[in-house]
């Protein structure tokens, strides 16, 4: 088999693939033995009929088809390795010349990743954030603490108020009908958690435990359920308990309890230890981000569509098993928010260009400057995951071979060619 290229504009290309006589009856041999159990002729048992008389019976060109895309698919990721392209859409081809005893000619156009112009990378300017902790952050991380160790006390002797957590029987009705899904009972509910229709629970302020009262409201008009969207309802509501939440006081004995420090001063330099390492962990994020934000505007890089469409689709396939994680899927997702999938798709391909532009600059960076790894890196990597899987390293290297292991190596190169582009920006 040849590969020839024999022009390139941009991010497009045109090849001429030929392969040989001999190797295309190879395939057809393969095609063959491949379909044979399916076919019948009279005269013949099923698999047991030769290659010549099923050309015959049904044409000489009958096994082109498979041969031709079991040449094709063992055959061109080769060649446009050997040529130095890269395509990022599944090429589109053209037989021009296939003959029993002579050579199969292919046209094949094909979409490729293009060679960017990069601009500035080194000696930029770029925000690092703020990490110290402000005081309403750490006063919000105590205020948290309390409400995790908070007591619920039943009350007998006042009436419902905000913040309370009552215990009601609920029936909704539209036009005094009942509704599907509009009844409870003994349900749980925190007044101003905003958990149910706005003006539910504000009117349930004010009742006592056993009181029973009909409210109304009315549904959003973004309601998932549209019968009900927009529609004015009542419930018949009757209150059967009534919790507080007691928070403990904010002193040394509550410290003592919850956790190893003696006094609330050691506490919170503890929780502004804490609050400062993840906001160091947060701007650093950003810092990164802004980096090669800043090198995509510096550069030239026309993009070809197919590869913001696949990015896109990358993003989308990542969404639905987000959902899936929490039992819900697209179809049901794309129907409460009321948009289609292909809308999704849409929205999301904004983000899949900047992140291919990232990933191209990156990519740019790291051959410029011919960024490596070591092996150091690769035992430090196969530590870290044995220790994370509870795993022996020696059994972790067993799996982590061949395509796995330059999959982890792209990825520390990939961190290796951040790490130089933050060594080489400066901090404003």
């Amino acid at each position: 088999m040849s590969l020839e290229l024999l022009k390139k504009e941009g991010y497009n290309a045109e090849l001429k693939m030929v392969i040989n006589s001999a190797d295309f009856e190879k395939y057809c041999t393969k095609a063959y033995n491949k379909n044979k159990g399916k076919i019948s002729i009279p005269g013949f048992r099923k698999g047991k009929v030769p290659k010549q008389i099923i050309e015959k019976y049904y044409g000489v060109g009958f096994f082109y088809e498979d041969a031709l895309n079991d040449a094709f698919s063992e055959e061109f990721s080769k060649g446009v390795e050997q040529i130095g392209i890269e395509p990022v859409a599944r090429p589109v081809i053209d037989v021009e010349e296939i003959e029993t005893g002579k050579d199969v000619v292919i046209d094949v156009k094909v979409v490729i990743k293009p060679d960017i112009e990069i601009g500035q990378y080194k000696g930029l300017e770029v925000k690092f954030g703020d990490t110290t902790p402000t005081d309403e952050e750490v006063e919000r991380e105590l205020e948290n603490r309390r409400n995790q160790n908070a007591r619920f006390v039943t009350i007998e002797d006042r009436a419902v108020k905000d913040g309370d957590i009552v215990k009601l029987d609920f029936e909704g009705k539209k036009d005094g009908v009942p509704f599907e899904g509009g009844k409870g009972e003994n349900y749980s509910l925190t007044i101003g958690s905003k958990s149910f229709i706005d003006g539910f629970e504000e009117q349930l302020i004010g009742m006592n435990i056993g009181e029973e009262k009909v409210i109304e409201v009315t549904f959003p008009q973004e309601y998932m359920e549209k019968s009900l969207a927009g529609q004015k309802a009542t419930f018949d509501v009757k209150i059967n308990e009534i919790k507080e939440k007691q928070l403990p006081e904010l002193d040394d004995e509550f410290v003592k309890d919850i956790s190893e420090f003696d006094t609330l001063d050691q506490l919170k330099e503890d929780i502004k230890k804490t609050i400062s390492q993840r906001k160091e962990k947060d701007a650093t994020r950003e810092f990164e981000n802004d980096i090669i934000e800043q090198i995509v505007k510096n550069s030239k890089i026309d993009l070809p569509q197919e590869m913001i469409d696949t990015e896109a689709d990358h993003m989308f396939n990542e969404f639905a098993q987000g959902l899936s994680y929490q039992g819900m899927n697209v179809d049901m997702y794309s129907k409460y928010i009321n948009k289609s999938i292909d809308e999704l798709k849409n929205e999301m391909k904004p983000e899949a260009e900047k992140r291919v532009k990232g990933s191209l600059v990156l990519e740019k960076v790291k051959k410029l400057e011919n960024v490596g790894y070591s092996e150091d890196q690769v035992e430090r990597e196969l530590e870290q995951m044995a220790q994370m899987y509870g795993m022996e390293v020696d059994k972790l290297k067993d799996i982590f071979k061949g395509e796995q292991r330059e999959y982890m190596i792209d990825n520390i190169i990939l961190r290796n060619t951040i790490e130089f582009l933050k060594a080489e920006t400066k901090r404003i």
